[in-house]
């Protein structure tokens, strides 16, 4: 198959992959397991979203070093991992696993610049400013783009809505 037409295929398909990836890892992995205390996911719940609720979607814990043993740490280090694990991809699919790749450093820097920046997010990201600081943190799992929200009906709306207006009074 000539490269064009592989690229052509791959690129949507890997992102198409890593937005569910997104997706299932953030309902299963990091509300699932990570809802019970002291396991190596609880930081996402526990302490990721504690410190969004408590500062208005700002988290001062992406001020740390990228891959230190804490919550922004452990979440670089997934993707770390994750990026590892698709590498022998890059000999038979090099698209896929360039994407894939992508899609993991994307996840990274959109999700910590959305809480250095919680104006930019709400403006840019509003589905993941629902998901932390709408009523229901059990809905709205994507963090760079609500595609499989839409898919699997899981995208509530917030921000510009009447009972975000009611929220803030």
């Amino acid at each position: 198959m000539p490269w064009y037409l592989e690229a052509l295929i791959s690129i949507p398909a890997g992102l198409l992959l890593g937005n569910f990836t997104e997706w299932w890892f953030h309902r299963v992995v990091l509300h699932g397991l990570g809802r019970k205390r002291g396991t190596f996911w609880s930081f996402h719940f526990h302490e990721h979203h504690r410190n969004a609720r408590q500062n208005d979607f700002y988290d001062p814990c992406y001020r740390r070093p990228p891959l230190g043993w804490h919550a922004q740490g452990k979440e670089a280090w997934a993707l770390v991992v994750a990026s590892l694990l698709v590498a022998p991809m890059i000999v038979w699919a090099p698209w896929l696993c360039l994407t894939l790749w992508y899609c993991a450093g994307n996840y990274y820097f959109t999700h910590k610049k959305a809480h250095d920046h919680p104006d930019w997010a709400r403006q840019h990201l509003p589905w993941h400013y629902d998901h932390h600081m709408g009523p229901n943190p059990q809905a709205n799992w994507c963090v760079t783009k609500p595609w499989f929200d839409w898919v699997f009906g899981t995208r509530e709306y917030f921000v510009g809505t009447a009972r975000e207006v009611r929220a803030a009074s």
